[in-house]
Parts: structure tokens; C-alpha cells; sequence
């Protein structure tokens, strides 16, 4: 009989709750289901005592920064502000089980503290939609995927909650088989297991009801453009249609013009990027597509009633 397959949850403070049952529970009804221990695992803090999540939840834990052995597997949890919660402790623990040929995995911004340990430059990544821009400025050495988790890859991630348990399945199903993943997923209640190729947000046409494609070819290119914005007319031939044509799919569907929810998409990340990175607010106009700082904070006090200044000021009190 094989040895158990240990895990390490590192639990940074504010973590996310939901994600971190969704990533303990898959190993802890396998081994009910297999009648049989499979796995073990251990959770740890930077204290060594307890981590408090974002619901203010108090978990005890069994260790703190202790060294791992080999064949173990040292997954690290966080949620909102993990780049203030994120210390350089944690950060050098990271590194230096890595160095030690601990396999190493991430859930919800996780992604994050590896990056920041430098393990994570040239392979793919899974992290939380909401820190994706971020991400992608701060670390743009990291292939950060839109899936729901990344598994192919020699560090392994999930994007956060169900996406957890959808990582964990598939490891489960990799090392014992598909029969004992499902029969884990059914004890969970859990029948849409997705694959490592599934989006995490519901795509635009499922949200608004629509089956256009020239409309969802247009809403990427959008999307990929972000920083170097085209003109309309450019995005209506990349789509395939005239320009009058995507005015009408955007009245019709979206209710909006291109122009305007181009602008929107621009701005909802640079309010990304005022929240989540030290970056000037030069330097984020530039990101987000505009063509000087003084147009980028008219748009925005037009959109959300602040400056951008005013913005950082207040989401930093």
C-alpha cells in the first residue's frame, strides 16, 4: 500500500474561506470514500498558532514556518490585500522549499505570494479574476491563464472557491483515478466539474443573451486592446461587420455604443490599478489606453465622481 499524500496549507491572514474548503474537503471524502487514508495534511500560519480569514473566522493550525519534507506538498491560500498580507517570511519560506524540491501549489491570489517569491516567471498561473490586472502589470515575466485552474504546469493554481475544488479533483483523479474523483465530486454535491480550460466568469454573451458572434468577436478584441486602443472602424473589420452593424449589436445587446463600453472596460481597469498596485497615475493612464493623464482623470471623474487621486486616497483610509 502507497504512503498518504501530504499537503501543507499555508493560510495567509485574509485568506478566502470558501477556497480553502473547497481545496481540504476533496482530500478529506476521498479518503471517506476509499475507506482508506490517501491523504493527509496539515495547515500553517506565520505564527504557527491560528490564521483569521475574511469572514473574521479564527482556524488554529498544526506549525508554522518549519521546513517541509520533500515529498510533500506546500499549497499557499490568500485573498484580498495579499500584497499587504504577503510578508517577506512567507516569502523566503516559499523560496526556500522550492529550492528544496517541495512541489508547490496556489489557490485564489496565492498565485501572488509565489510570483512575488520569483518561482513563478516563465510558467502559467492561475489566479482570482479581480487581480488579474495587477497581476499582469507586476509580474509580466508569469503567463496568467483566464481558466479556472492550471494543472499542466510545474506549479500548480486554482483561481479561488469551487475553482479549488475543481483543481483538487483533478489531482485526485490523476494520482487514483476519474471513478474515486467522481464519486468524491457526488459526496460534494458537486456535478459540474470543470476542466482546466473553463473560463472563470460567465462569458459576455451568457450574461447579457446573446448568440452573436461578430458582437463576442468584438468584446475581445476589446479586451486585447486595452492598452493600445483601435478605433472603432478597426474593431467592426476585425469582427467582421460594418461600423453601423456593431453600433446596432451594442444598442441592442449591451445598450451602450462601442465607444462608450470600450472606455468603461478601460476604466474599470484602471480602478483596478489605483486599488491594487503602487503604480502612478501616469503610468496607468498609459496602461489603460490613454493618451495623457489629464483625459485619463477627466474620464474618470465623468464615470465615478472622484479623480483618481481621490480614488487611491480613499480605498488606502
Amino acid at each position: 500500500m502507497s504512503k498518504p499524500e501530504t499537503f501543507v496549507f499555508l493560510l495567509i491572514e485574509d485568506f478566502t474561506h470558501l477556497a480553502f474548503a473547497c481545496a481540504i474537503e476533496p482530500l478529506r471524502i476521498a479518503n471517506l470514500v476509499a475507506e482508506r487514508e490517501l491523504y493527509r495534511w496539515r495547515l500553517a500560519s506565520e505564527d504557527g498558532a491560528r490564521a483569521i480569514c475574511s469572514n473574521r473566522s479564527v482556524t488554529l493550525v498544526d506549525q508554522g514556518l518549519e521546513p517541509l519534507q520533500r515529498d510533500e506538498r506546500l499549497f499557499v491560500i490568500s485573498g484580498l490585500g495579499v500584497r499587504e498580507r504577503i510578508t517577506r517570511k512567507a516569502v523566503d519560506y516559499l523560496r526556500r522549499n522550492h529550492a528544496h524540491g517541495v512541489q508547490l501549489g496556489a489557490i485564489c491570489s496565492g498565485a501572488y505570494a509565489l510570483a512575488r517569491a520569483g518561482v513563478l516567471d516563465g510558467h502559467a498561473c492561475a489566479s482570482h479574476w479581480e487581480f488579474h490586472d495587477a497581476f499582469t502589470e507586476e509580474f509580466p515575466d508569469v503567463v496568467l491563464r483566464r481558466s479556472v485552474f492550471v494543472a499542466d504546469a510545474p506549479i500548480v493554481s486554482a483561481s479561488g472557491g469551487p475553482a479549488a475544488a475543481d483543481l483538487m479533483l483533478h489531482l485526485i483523479a490523476k494520482t487514483h483515478g476519474a471513478d474515486l474523483a467522481t464519486s468524491v465530486a457526488d459526496q460534494m454535491v458537486y456535478n459540474s466539474v470543470r476542466s482546466d480550460h473553463a473560463e472563470q466568469r460567465v462569458s459576455p454573451g451568457a450574461r447579457h443573451g446573446f448568440r452573436s458572434e461578430p458582437l463576442k468577436r468584438a468584446l475581445r478584441e476589446i479586451d486585447n486592446t486595452i492598452e493600445d486602443p483601435v478605433p472603432t472602424a478597426e474593431i467592426a473589420r476585425r469582427a467582421g461587420v460594418t461600423p453601423r452593424q456593431l453600433e446596432r449589436l451594442f444598442g441592442r445587446y449591451l445598450n451602450c455604443s462601442p465607444q462608450k463600453y470600450y472606455r468603461d472596460v478601460r476604466l474599470h481597469k484602471a480602478r483596478n490599478l489605483l486599488s491594487q498596485t503602487d503604480l502612478s497615475v501616469a503610468e496607468i493612464a498609459l496602461a489603460c489606453g490613454f493618451g495623457s493623464p489629464t483625459h485619463f482623470a477627466r474620464c474618470y471623474r465623468q464615470t465615478y465622481g472622484v479623480t483618481p487621486s481621490i480614488h487611491r486616497a480613499c480605498a488606502a483610509e
